[in-house]
């Protein structure tokens, strides 16, 4: 399958019925799902990018709630994660996840990715949500190498989704059409070779 050049679109993992993991370019401050992940560092403070731009649009009640968190619990490891209100946005959650920083590859970096990606679903799943999504997880200042990265969630989405209870829906939500495009290639790539289940590619009309 060829990916459009001069047309956004989807990607659609069919992961079981009725479990479904889309890859789509997005803002995920502005994206509709009962929980949005946050790239977060460990003191829970709002940073820049995809960070920055969820406690912009959801207001001061995310993080408040991060520093009462903090205050608590003291930092959060990486692979870790922890909920929040959305406060302002249109989810019902903000699942707060920390990332590994890109050592090299041979400093546990894929295993603490990979949990990042698994709490996140299981608490998410344990506050009885149908849906949740992600931004890539550590491809920012973190420096995770894009398709590395887009590997690393896609595989633990599709082995971990069909274990919830009540999360069925998955969204990545890649901020511009170079990142949706790496993504995108990895699950072709993967589902070619039978490591992910059926896979779709829908043209959003422009």
């Amino acid at each position: 399958m060829n990916l459009p050049v001069d047309r956004d679109y989807v990607i659609d993992v069919h992961v079981g019925d009725p479990d479904l993991l889309c890859l789509l370019r997005g803002n995920i401050a502005e994206y509709s799902a009962e929980a949005i992940v946050n790239a977060a560092n460990s003191y829970l403070a709002p940073g820049a990018g995809v960070c920055g731009a969820i406690h912009n649009a959801g207001g001061p009640a995310i993080a408040a709630e991060c520093r009462q968190i903090f205050e608590e619990r003291g930092s959060v490891p990486p692979g870790q994660a922890v909920a929040t209100t959305a406060g302002l946005l249109k989810a019902k959650y903000v699942i707060h996840t920390v990332g590994p920083v890109w050592s090299g590859g041979s400093s546990g970096e894929s295993s603490l990715l990979a949990d990042c990606y698994r709490n996140s679903i299981l608490l998410a799943d344990d506050l009885g949500l149908h849906s949740i999504a992600f931004p890539a997880i550590s491809t920012g200042v973190f420096g995770y190498p894009m398709e590395k990265a887009a590997t690393v969630a896609i595989r633990t989405v599709v082995d971990h989704l069909p274990a919830a209870k009540n999360v069925t829906f998955v969204s990545l939500i890649l901020f511009d059409r170079s990142s949706l495009d790496a993504f995108a290639k990895v699950a072709l790539s993967l589902h070619q070779l039978g490591r992910i289940p059926e896979t779709s590619i829908g043209v959003i009309n422009a």
